[in-house]
């Protein structure tokens, strides 16, 4: 059974997340971000995506890959590879776990 402090905690930030999510629909006027706010946007995603994949590549249990022979590697050149050829996400995906997963399951890299 829980006890009070959970659900009133659960329904403390119920409550705090419907207020900030629906805050920009209270307002009658629209809301526009300043110039450098918008163009920092448009980094954002990179800079997300760099921050999760990148750490994901090249370290194993918190330490660099001491060796050549890791399968992710190989298969983010090959992802990459295929972006840069033919611009298609899913075409990089299928490539990128085309080169993993043999090397991966079948070689045990």
């Amino acid at each position: 059974m829980t006890d009070w402090w959970t659900v009133v905690t659960i329904l403390g930030l119920a409550v705090v997340t419907v207020i900030t999510r629906s805050f920009f629909f209270i307002s009658s006027k629209p809301w526009t971000l300043p110039a450098w706010a918008q163009r920092g946007l448009h980094y954002a995603p990179i800079a997300a995506l760099s921050a999760v994949i990148v750490p994901e590549i090249v370290m194993t249990q918190g330490q660099f890959i001491a060796s050549w022979q890791d399968a992710r590697v190989f298969a983010a050149l090959a992802g990459a590879a295929w972006f840069f050829w033919r611009r298609g996400v899913l075409g990089t995906i299928i490539a990128g776990m085309a080169v993993y997963l043999p090397l991966h399951i079948g070689m045990n890299w």
